[in-house]
């Protein structure tokens, strides 16, 4: 597999013949379709980890590891998107994020109504990324405008993250997801819009990208559903 390939740049070169609304269109739908596919493959293998990380009673990483680990995987993954490697790397990082998420899980499921709890966070997350995203394929409307307020709501989320964190701010968990719920449902409109409009190319940035914005989006109405519920 070459660069080329992975940033499906040679799709419209491959149809002769063809004027350059058309190869467009071919490469719009190839890069639509090749994120989907892994995107799904990537949830699926993220699930397994989880699973097994419930039934191994894993414990929860800390906030440093948690950090660390992220931010060092996602790195791998951006300095690898153009390559082969970016593949592996892709499930390298998710089968992180599900093992993350594996703790988490297990300590709702403890709960009396752990397992419809679990199941309403899942499948209002899912309802939700399917919506927003066949909204933006199917309007075709370009969310290039979310741009600022993603950029500054990262930072803010963060330093919201950092704070809650250092002085143990419990209160500020119920507001810090309400914040990734809007949020990680603005980052599905903006990258499906990308895709959509031919600004993103490269479907390995993208799918992380919306993995972990659908990642974002079930823990935290995994935690608001919790408190509603007293969980």
């Amino acid at each position: 597999m070459t660069d080329q390939n992975l940033n499906n740049r040679g799709v419209g070169g491959a149809v002769s013949g063809m004027g350059t609304a058309q190869p467009s269109a071919l490469s719009t739908n190839a890069v639509l379709r090749n994120t989907y596919m892994l995107l799904g493959l990537t949830l699926g293998f993220s699930a397994i980890v989880a699973y097994a990380a419930m039934v191994m009673g894993a414990p929860r990483l800390g906030f440093i590891p948690m950090l660390v680990g992220f931010f060092g995987l996602l790195f791998l993954v951006n300095k690898t998107a153009n390559s082969a490697w970016g593949l592996l790397s892709v499930f390298l990082f998710t089968g992180f994020m599900g093992f993350t998420a594996g703790p988490v899980v297990s300590m709702y499921m403890a709960g009396a109504s752990g397992a419809s709890l679990v199941t309403s966070a899942l499948v209002t997350a899912s309802l939700a990324f399917v919506g927003l995203s066949a909204f933006a394929i199917v309007t075709k409307k370009d969310f290039s405008f979310l741009t600022g307020f993603i950029t500054v709501g990262f930072f803010v989320l963060m330093g919201a993250v950092l704070v809650s964190w250092l002085f143990d701010l419990t209160v500020m968990h119920t507001a810090i997801s309400a914040g990734f719920v809007l949020f990680s449902s603005a980052v599905i409109l903006w990258q499906t819009g990308a895709i959509v409009n031919g600004g993103e190319r490269n479907y390995i940035q993208a799918t992380v990208t919306l993995y972990v914005s659908f990642y974002n989006l079930f823990m935290s109405l995994l935690h608001l559903f919790g408190v509603m519920g007293d969980d």
